[in-house]
């Protein structure tokens, strides 16, 4: 392909739109991507149950009819998330990611639970703890001090602060992925 992962998904071509559709379904030949290939797609096995959790939701946020599998639009639509998506879309998709019971609101628990596994599954460590980061988080941006972030705290907060806001976005990168999908094209490319 010898495209950047950083194209958007508008600049391209047919060809290599074709190839992005080949490639989902060599890996999924039904055309629907269960819960247990996107883990094989990815990569992503032998995970502790934390992070297998965080795996599961953030499989069920790319799943955006909640018919437990993902189609090729679905994973357009989380390409292109991650590729072209802006701030405001990024941010409201990490508030659905960290809001893993679905209460509209995200509690200390489940932030630290997700930075947790976040971190687990990426096997980078930061200069901050998950601990210091959940702290950190709800210091800033609980405004009204009742424990939950609420989606309107949560954007305002976040794009508020400068550190808040480079520190969930450098955690939430998934461009690694996107650069294992694209090798793995050039791959057979050259293969083929």
């Amino acid at each position: 392909m010898g495209n950047a992962p950083g194209k958007s998904l508008e600049e391209l071509s047919a060809c290599e739109s074709h190839q992005w559709y080949r490639k989902f379904m060599t890996e999924c030949p039904s055309g629907q991507l269960t819960f247990y290939e996107f883990k094989k797609f990815f990569g992503l096995k032998n995970l502790s149950e934390s992070s297998n959790e965080y795996v599961t939701t953030m499989f069920k946020t790319f799943d955006m009819n909640d018919d437990g599998c993902i189609d090729f639009m679905e994973y357009v639509a989380a390409l292109s998330l991650v590729l072209k998506g802006g701030v405001q879309q990024k941010l409201r998709w990490y508030f659905k990611l960290y809001d893993v019971d679905g209460s509209g609101c995200i509690d200390r628990e489940e932030l630290l639970l997700i930075f947790k596994a976040i971190r687990a599954i990426s096997g980078t460590e930061q200069e901050v703890s998950a601990e210091e980061f959940t702290d950190m988080v709800f210091e800033k941006i609980d405004l009204n001090g009742d424990g939950v972030l609420s989606l309107d705290e949560f954007m305002e907060g976040i794009q508020a602060d400068e550190v808040l806001l480079k520190m969930l976005t450098q955690t939430l990168d998934l461009s690694h992925i996107v650069k294992k999908i694209y090798s793995e094209i050039n791959s057979e490319q050259q293969v083929t």
